[in-house]
């Protein structure tokens, strides 16, 4: 049995959601544990992406995986994760090591992305030293909105987020 402070090895294990619509990409770090059991982004019931986009797009908190996909396709949103596999102790982005980045390449040959978004310090650190030099785009940091992020309020998330929907006017 795995120690609560041990490292695992771990690779992503399901797929990025966007389409050919898609016009703003959002990256993670790397799914949570809780996520990693869902099989889909943002799987820890106290983290607030989902509120976050359900407020962006003036929309229902979307419930389930199928519910959660059409949101951000209707809305030309892509999610996806810096990473695609690295050593990891449970959720704790700061101990993440040995990291294999995302092809961010292939999604975004696929689309018309106009700006990526990173959900969080860590994610923008991580796509500035391990994809950006691949993908020749920039990154706009957001506060994360995982519960580990307790100094911003559900409305304080709003403040910054809310430029995606300015900067994209869907």
């Amino acid at each position: 049995m795995k120690k609560q402070n041990e490292y695992e090895a771990v690779s992503h294990d399901f797929d990025p959601v966007f389409d050919e619509n898609s016009q703003v990409l959002i990256l993670g770090t790397f799914p949570s544990v809780k996520s990693r059991e869902h099989h889909f982004y943002y799987g820890h019931p106290q983290n607030r992406f989902w509120k976050v986009i359900a407020r962006l797009t003036d929309s229902e908190v979307p419930q389930s995986i199928a519910e959660k996909k059409q949101l951000l396709l209707q809305h030309g949103i892509a999610i996806w994760d810096v990473i695609e596999s690295c050593e990891i102790i449970g959720s704790s982005d700061s101990s993440i090591r040995n990291v294999v980045a995302a092809d961010l390449n292939s999604l975004l040959s696929q689309c018309e992305i106009r700006k990526i978004y990173a959900n969080g310090g860590t994610a923008k650190k991580l796509y500035e030293r391990y994809s950006q030099k691949t993908t020749g785009r920039e990154i706009i940091g957001l506060p994360s909105t995982s519960p580990a992020n307790a100094a911003y309020s559900l409305d304080r998330l709003m403040e910054y987020w809310s430029v995606i929907k300015e900067e994209c006017r869907w």
